[in-house]
């Protein structure tokens, strides 16, 4: 079972760390503006987040078969077709909602950051005076 989960984390981190990369790349060409630098990674963020969630709602009744999971442990079990679409399934989704659960933390921080540097932005502008 150790190794079903090490496997599945395993595909779930390397599809979040390409996202991860995307979504750093694009804050780092925005990286003039801080601020949205900040709110473009927090929707990307969010996006991730929602889409992770999408796919643990779908593992348990998707064809598990289609799997890099299954590719690499399925095949190797020595269980009935059902049971092993029952097992896989579940732990792909368990799997997908603890990755996003951090996502979600992630996102958290990118919007309170976000937020934050906006606010203190406008706070910047209203004491400071016309003039400079």
């Amino acid at each position: 079972m150790d190794q079903i989960i090490a496997v599945a984390d395993q595909t779930i981190r390397r599809a979040c760390g390409f996202a991860a990369f995307a979504v750093g790349a694009t804050m780092l060409a925005l990286s003039f503006d801080l601020v949205l630098a900040l709110r473009v990674g927090a929707v990307m963020t969010t996006a991730i987040c929602i889409t992770l969630l999408v796919q643990a709602g779908r593992a348990p009744r998707a064809d598990i078969r289609r799997t890099e999971l299954y590719s690499v442990v399925g095949r190797g079990l020595a269980l009935p077709r059902d049971r092993a679409q029952q097992l896989l399934g579940d732990v792909l989704a368990e799997r997908y909602l603890w990755h996003a659960d951090r996502a979600a933390i992630a996102a958290l921080a990118l919007w309170a950051a976000a937020i934050m540097l906006w606010l203190l932005r406008l706070l910047r502008a209203a004491l400071m005076p016309a003039g400079f």
